[in-house]
């Protein structure tokens, strides 16, 4: 095999609670599930150990290759599994900024793409190497529903069928998370509801879920873009069955009814922000070998 062609899917955090600090970094309590927005990740193997990334989409062109998740990927996974390189283009979908998993999709997919293209299946190692890149990498790898712990490594999966019909908005301009994190602690804290969460996602109880959409960063996210606190009034003029803004911010999403509930918002938002009609997914299938099903 001399190439491959992935899909790497975005993120929605349904709850978020902040649940203290350790080290540098805040640690989380986070119900999640992906979208079927994805960003589409090729890779074509090369005979020298180097690696070329080319981004397409979303502004990704402008990234600093220093700065680049899908490189350094890529380069971790020559370094780890002593391969060849390979040439990688990225055609982004994943909005950047928007607390949709974005920089941690394309860093998964790279992973994900490399590993498949040389045939690795030892999934505990690209955890690890997931890891390293990003608090939500390794959880990225599969996707699909989950509770998250830790910086966002520890990853439970929730064996669950539900499905939901959403609703995103971007506002104009993204929300810094290092500045969203640091300012949060000044907030008084939300009630934590990532436990009542995960008995709904598990019995598949669709409003007690959007009962308990929550996130711990959102006022620290609205002083740092006021946008966000627009997009969450507007989804709400529509009446769904919840509202809830994603990650640190900018993305806020709204869960529906149904498709057709979903549409109709759609159809008559106003807006000056980025609509976004999606539904949830599962995860990727694991087989048994430890090898993984990829789009």
């Amino acid at each position: 095999m001399n190439y491959v062609r992935v899909k790497s899917y975005a993120k929605i955090n349904l709850t978020l609670d902040i649940t203290g600090i350790q080290g540098r970094f805040h640690t989380v309590d986070s119900v999640v599930a992906s979208v079927d927005i994805c960003d589409v990740i090729t890779a074509k193997k090369r005979k020298d150990k180097n690696v070329t990334v080319t981004m397409h989409g979303e502004g990704s062109e402008n990234i600093p290759y220093e700065y680049n998740n899908a490189a350094k990927a890529a380069e971790a996974f020559v370094e780890k599994f002593a391969t060849c390189g390979a040439d990688i283009t990225v055609w982004k979908n994943i909005p950047i900024g928007a607390g949709l998993g974005g920089s941690s999709a394309d860093a998964a997919g790279v992973l994900n793409a490399m590993a498949r293209l040389y045939e690795t299946d030892d999934f505990g190692a690209l955890k690890e190497l997931a890891d390293g890149l990003g608090s939500d990498c390794g959880y990225m790898l599969t996707g699909g529903w989950a509770r998250l712990g830790g910086r966002g490594e520890t990853v439970k999966k929730l064996n669950s069928s539900l499905k939901l019909d959403v609703g995103i908005l971007v506002p104009q301009g993204g929300v810094s998370s290092a500045q969203c994190y640091r300012i949060c602690d000044s907030f008084p804290k939300e009630i934590f509801t990532s436990g009542l969460a995960e008995s709904a996602v598990v019995s598949g109880d669709k409003r007690l879920l959007c009962k308990c959409l929550s996130n711990g960063l959102t006022k620290a996210a609205e002083q740092l873009n006021c946008g966000v606190s627009e997009c969450i009034q507007q989804l709400k003029a529509f009446d769904p069955l919840g509202v809830n803004m994603t990650g640190s911010g900018s993305a806020v999403f709204a869960v529906f009814e149904n498709d057709q509930f979903l549409q109709y918002a759609r159809s008559r938002y106003r807006g000056k922000n980025k609509f976004i009609a999606t539904k949830t997914v599962l995860a990727v299938k694991e087989k048994k070998d430890g090898g993984r099903e990829i789009d």
